[in-house]
């Protein structure tokens, strides 16, 4: 169950940091508040999956899912660059998740 809410907090933190570039430097009011939303449930699910999980993995797992989704929907929403070598790159961070996950 950690491991699950672990990859919820993962998402969320994809949301917070694809919302910080709707917000317009926190001007629209919406985003922000969507955005500062995010932020305290990926915080707060992060917090209850490490009950029971090792920080150092927890951490790296959630960051490597923000770390991919953003870069993913960057790349879908925003036009950027998808690149062979940004792709493999992405794709090591993914190995790097899953052998994190095969270690703890």
């Amino acid at each position: 169950m950690s491991w699950f809410i672990l990859f919820l907090a993962g998402l969320f933190e994809i949301g917070w940091a694809v919302g910080l570039k709707y917000t317009e430097g926190f001007t629209r009011p919406v985003p922000t508040v969507l955005t500062a939303a995010s932020m305290i449930v990926s915080v707060g699910l992060l917090g209850l999956a490490l009950k029971s999980l090792p920080v150092g993995s927890a951490y790296a797992v959630w960051t490597g899912i923000g770390t991919v989704g953003t870069a993913l929907l960057g790349i879908w929403l925003f036009g950027e660059a998808a690149t062979a070598m940004r792709l493999a790159c992405i794709a090591l961070i993914v190995c790097g998740i899953a052998g994190l996950k095969l270690a703890a």
